[in-house]
């Protein structure tokens, strides 16, 4: 019987096509779930200023983290974990409860309405539109660029980089030994990877942490979460007053920077796990935007802002997860998270740092697919790459890479090589930056 539902199973998430088994994708899974399950703590700390109580923040962030990345995994069959997006919380919070003194009710009713809109901008075509006029040859510079992006991340959350008032960034404080730990990981998973180890990344991030415990540099503090305490945000939303105060721009920021940062995302770990079709397009598009749609309104209604893919499933596809299994796994992982908060909080940025890291280094082979000697290729997808980690932003690399293919085609000639679609696209970008430019 368990036989035959295994086969069964098998079929529909494509096994044998994909190359894939059980045991690698429950690794993959679990690996995806280590790099970003600091999102359990740190989302609730950032909206726990703008006012929401932090253990139904904490039940919110599981629950729909969860949601979004079951769906994803059942339903879409892709190897991309879901959870709330970092920057829209911190926008969330800072700016529109903290700035603008919006309730923080209110603010969830806006990002209700933001997921409404995705759903109807996905059912009528038009967010598959804004995907297919994306040039094939920015895919490649997109996944580089979030390369560049994760591995910032990772340096900046290992301490081995720092800000610095002269020169925007410096070496941080190697003595430090939070940041010690973290470059021993870093050597830890490295040398694991050198010897082809294949769960290199989930032994290195488990390893640094027990070693982080023996060391005294990790520490523990219990906390006691249940799904109850979910009642102090889970239908608090005030959608009247988000239409009454007329936060029409508060739900395009919503849509616009969720729209891309997905579409970011999706392409590099679609492309990064070989799962393009073809014609180089992405296969079920249709389900894989309607998840992140219907997330973001499930979390809304929870207590929790916008509901985004998460780049750190780069991680799980790098450990070989490649269909939706993988994303099962780490979702089953944020309901367990509910209850094994505690256990997770022991897992300390200085261990999850050098697996971004690394992941971020994996990703940067994909720079030798680019035609460097045209200009026309080599110039917007330089642009989608360097600004991504610059400007802190999937979303704004994006914006910059599709503009400049437009203008350089128009400036050559070439107006006949642009869809129609990419037009559009670009003239929108650029009143975009114009709109963006006026707040600075």
């Amino acid at each position: 019987m368990f036989a035959n539902l295994a086969a069964r199973l098998e079929r529909y998430f494509e096994f044998q096509k994909l190359g894939t088994d059980w045991r690698t994708e429950i690794l993959a899974g679990v690996t995806t779930f280590i790099t970003m399950a600091y999102i359990v703590f740190v989302n609730p700390a950032i909206l726990h200023e703008a006012g929401m109580p932090l253990p139904a923040v904490v039940a919110a962030t599981c629950l729909s983290a969860a949601f979004g990345t079951l769906v994803m995994g059942i339903w879409a069959r892709y190897p991309i974990a879901l959870a709330p997006g970092m920057g829209l919380n911190a926008f969330f919070t800072y700016s529109v409860v903290k700035g603008m003194g919006v309730p923080w009710e209110t603010a969830l009713g806006a990002v209700f309405l933001s997921g409404i809109a995705f759903l109807a901008l996905t059912a009528l075509g038009i967010r598959q539109w804004i995907v297919s006029a994306i040039p094939s040859e920015l895919f490649t510079a997109v996944i580089a660029g979030i390369g560049l992006f994760i591995a910032f991340i990772g340096l900046r959350n290992a301490g081995i980089v720092a800000p610095s008032p002269a020169t925007l960034v410096t070496v941080g404080n190697l003595s430090d030994p939070n940041t010690a730990l973290a470059i021993a990981g870093l050597i830890l998973i490295a040398a694991l990877q050198a010897w082809k180890v294949r769960a290199a990344l989930l032994t290195g991030v488990l390893a640094t942490t027990f070693l982080g415990i023996l060391a005294g540099v990790v520490e523990w503090k219990p906390q006691a979460y249940s799904i109850g305490a979910i009642t102090g945000t889970a239908f608090q939303l005030d959608i009247p007053g988000a239409v009454k105060l007329g936060l029409l721009e508060i739900v395009f920021v919503f849509l616009f920077v969720d729209l891309f940062d997905n579409i970011g995302t999706l392409l590099a770990v679609a492309k990064k796990a070989n799962l393009l079709d073809a014609n180089n397009s992405i296969p079920r598009i249709g389900r894989v935007l309607t998840c992140d749609a219907m997330a973001t309104v499930a979390g809304s209604l929870a207590g929790t802002t916008t509901v985004v893919s998460y780049i750190e499933s780069a991680a799980g596809v790098s450990a070989g997860g490649r269909s939706g299994v993988s994303a099962i796994v780490t979702g089953l992982l944020f309901i367990a998270a509910l209850f094994l908060a505690p256990l997770i909080g022991a897992i300390p940025p200085a261990a999850t740092a050098p697996a971004l890291i690394v992941v971020g280094g994996l990703m940067m082979s994909a720079i030798g697919e680019i035609d460097w000697d045209d200009a026309l290729v080599a110039v917007p997808a330089f642009l989608t790459m360097v600004t991504i980690p610059l400007t802190f932003s999937i979303a704004n690399g994006l914006a910059f890479g599709i503009v400049a293919y437009v203008l350089l085609r128009m400036a050559r000639g070439r107006f006949a090589d642009v869809p129609a679609a990419a037009y559009i696209m670009a003239a929108l970008l650029m009143v975009r930056f114009v709109y963006m430019s006026r707040g600075h």
